[in-house]
């Protein structure tokens, strides 16, 4: 799974140091990929996904060009971030670039994300009440802490 990988990025940093090699993982939020799409078109997306919205998923080229704002970065300091875990829409806001509909999807932890597709649903499924717009329209853009999350944070990654 991810933690495997995440480790793997974090061994091979040691690793691959003294031969100047950086390595990242990318975490992608929900990406329109033409698979996903596919699914939109077939009629299984919304049973798959659990209702997820992929209109407002990322492309594929803004993991792109993630890899591309990370290669730019003089040596020192992608040398510096070598071995972390790299949420694409948070390095949007950090490296300052844009999807190519020139947005920046929020970040796959940010509250931003996680109440309308996981939070605002099973509320509105347990109670039978719809969340207001005032409340939906307003979530604030902040970062949950990576040890929210069940499978804990990924290495060294909360001290960020």
């Amino acid at each position: 799974g991810k933690a495997a990988i995440d480790r793997l990025s974090v061994d091979m940093s040691y690793q691959l140091k003294k031969h100047g090699v950086a390595t990242t993982t990318l975490y992608p939020g929900l990406v329109r990929t033409e698979g996903n799409l596919q699914m939109v078109e077939d009629g299984t997306w919304d049973e798959a996904s659990g209702n997820l919205d992929l209109s407002q998923g990322e492309t594929p080229a803004f993991s792109g060009r993630a890899v591309a704002n990370l290669a730019s970065l003089s040596k020192e300091k992608m040398m510096g971030r070598s071995g972390n875990v790299e949420v694409v829409a948070e390095l949007a806001k950090e490296l300052d670039f844009t999807d190519v509909d020139g947005n920046q999807p929020a970040s796959i932890r940010s509250l931003k994300y996680l109440a309308p597709n996981f939070v605002f649903p099973q509320i509105e499924k347990e109670s039978g009440k719809p969340i207001p717009d005032w409340i939906k329209e307003n979530v604030p853009d902040i970062l949950l802490p990576w040890s929210v999350f069940s499978s804990g944070p990924p290495p060294d990654m909360d001290s960020r």
